[in-house]
Parts: structure tokens; sequence; C-alpha cells
């Protein structure tokens, strides 16, 4: 009789189905995103690198010599910034400017000889320098990079010489160049700390105790800085990088030497991700591939059981640290073998 059909509207038991396999392929996707990823959900959402929030402007790093301050030297570079670079070792500071390309680089490029355990006179006249530099432009990125690491131990068996030397270069250093920078910034109404942290920063790091502590307080302290002078254009960036790779022996924070059985994030990788979390103003972000980083999520997300995590598996990391062990492994949880 010539009438249409009009199309029968999905029955509520199929609606509920589409919902249920679009949620599951969601959290499928997340997971799969999670297991492959090396730096935080937000970080990686950023892509790359702002360009025109690095070049011309002067950007001083501290640790310059070796490691991640070394492939920051190189990346910033190239990137057309103005660098200081800094360590204790001038000699090894000439050898990474006559590496550097850009812009600047490397005829340019600042050496600032700085030990920053040399006390407050010596950091003043340091600061006065990297001011004076680029005919006074003053510092726009202050790379907060040097850090003092030992091998693993367990928290009582630290020597007190060696629980000073962490605190003095990893906290007392960078707050008081801080404190001497900060003036010349807020008086430009601009300026921008960034800070390589740990992921021993963020959750608890058996074997590091006095390292994990030390960043801890580097933590507490920039990001205290930031929340009381952001809005006269003061930047914070905190940067936990977890296990980093590095041809250098010890590196600077969290590398340890290369070829060690953890599977580690490479220097270049976690240099290249900080730039891009200065570039976009990021408060705090972590780089590390897992199982590190699915810890320090559930330590800031789901605390009770981050913490029983590390508390099962803290004995264990220690021996594996004595026996030159895997100390990332998961085979730490599920492993029959207790620590004595």
């Amino acid at each position: 009789n010539g009438t249409t059909h009009s199309k029968r509207p999905l029955k509520p038991k199929m609606l509920v189905l589409i919902f249920t396999l679009l949620f599951l392929a969601s959290i499928v996707a997340i997971f799969l995103k999670l297991v492959t990823a090396d730096g935080d959900f937000t970080l990686l959402s950023k892509g790359h690198v702002k360009r025109e929030e690095i070049e011309d402007k002067v950007v001083w790093i501290t640790g310059a010599s070796r490691g991640i301050g070394e492939v920051l030297a190189k990346q910033l570079a190239s990137l057309g910034a103005k660098l200081i670079i800094s360590a204790r070792n001038e000699a090894e500071l000439e050898r990474v400017k006559a590496q550097l390309t850009g812009k600047h680089a490397p005829d340019e490029v600042m050496i600032l000889p700085l030990d920053l355990t040399s006390g407050e006179d010596s950091l003043r006249e340091a600061v006065q320098k990297a001011e004076s530099f680029f005919a006074g432009a003053g510092v726009d990125y202050m790379i907060h990079n040097a850090a003092y690491e030992r091998p693993k131990t367990t928290a009582l068996d630290v020597a007190e010489e060696s629980l000073k030397a962490t605190f003095d270069v990893n906290v007392l250093g960078p707050i008081s160049l801080t404190r001497l920078l900060a003036p010349s910034m807020l008086r430009r109404g601009r300026g921008h700390f960034v800070v390589m942290s740990s992921a021993a920063g963020k959750a608890p790091a058996p074997g590091q105790a006095v390292y994990s502590a030390s960043k801890f307080a580097l933590n507490g302290y920039f990001h205290t800085l930031r929340s009381e002078l952001y809005r006269k254009g003061i930047k914070v960036t905190v940067v936990c990088p977890g296990p980093i790779k590095t041809s250098h022996g010890p590196g600077a924070g969290t590398s340890e030497q290369k070829g060690s059985p953890e599977k580690r994030v490479s220097t270049e990788r976690c240099a290249e991700l900080t730039i891009v979390a200065a570039t976009h103003g990021l408060k705090e972000v972590w780089i590390s591939y897992q199982p590190v980083l699915a810890v320090m999520y559930l330590v800031q997300y789901m605390p009770t059981v981050g913490f029983w995590l590390m508390d099962k598996i803290g004995g264990k990391r220690v021996e594996a640290a004595a026996q030159k062990g895997n100390t990332y492994s998961l085979s730490l949880l599920f492993g029959k073998k207790k620590a004595q």
C-alpha cells in the first residue's frame, strides 16, 4: 500500500552493550598507553618543544659537564638559547662548549665554574656574573641539575659525611642560588626555575633514603616558592625522572652506569621531555618507564596501596642493589626470596 517503514530505535540492551564496549575499549587504550609511556599523561599530551619560549633566552644550567646537564646544553643550544653552563670541572665545561652548535653556540656560550657547596659569598658572585652576561640581559631560565648521589645502601647505614654532602649539593646549594637569583627575576617580572628532582622525591626509594629525603626537600621548597611568587611572574617546573641511562657513569640525580639491567629512559629523551615541560609551563612532570611510573601514580592517587607495595619490596630492593641486580624489576614483588 506504499507505506514506508522507519528504522527501529535501538533497544536499551543494545545501547548498554555499545556503551560497555566503548568503555572497555577506552580502558584498554589507557592501559596500553600507560604500559608503553615514558612520562606522565599531561607531559606526553603536550607533544613538542615550544621553540619560541627558548630562542634568544638566557638559560643557566648547573651540573652541565656530563649526563642530563650536558645533553640539556646540547638541545637548548640547538634551539637557539643563550647558554651559561656551570659545574665544578672547568675543563669538562670547555669540552661540552666545544660540542655545542646553534644560533648562539659555541662562540657565545658562557662558562661559569661553580661549586654549590662553596658558600653564600661565592654563590652571590656567581649570580652577579651570570646576570652580567649577554649585555646584562639577566637569566630567564635557571636549571638546577647538579646533584649528588651515592651507591644504594640502607637507611641506617649512612655516614654523616655522606648525609651532609648530599644535602649540601641537592638542597642547600640550589636553595641558596635561588634566593640570590630570584630578586633579579622579580625586578624584571619574569623568571623560570627548572628543578631536576627525582622519582625518589615522590615515592619511597628503598636503598636511597638520604637521596630520597633530599629530593622530597627540594620538591617542598620549590613548589612552595612557586605558590608564593607565581603571580609575580616566577614559574617553577619540577622534573621527577626515574632511572635514566647515561654513558658517563653515575649521572646527575637518577642515572647509574650504562649497561645496568634496568629499563631506562635515554638521557636524550629525558632532556627533551624536560624542555617540553619547561616551555609549556608545566608545574611538575614525571619521566620514567614502568614499573616506576605506575608506583608514582599509585603513591600519588592511592597512597595506601602504593605504600603497601613499597613496604613489600623494600628489603628485597636493598638486597638486589647490594648484588648489583635489577632494583626496578617486578620480580621484587612476586619473587619468593625473603629479605634478611
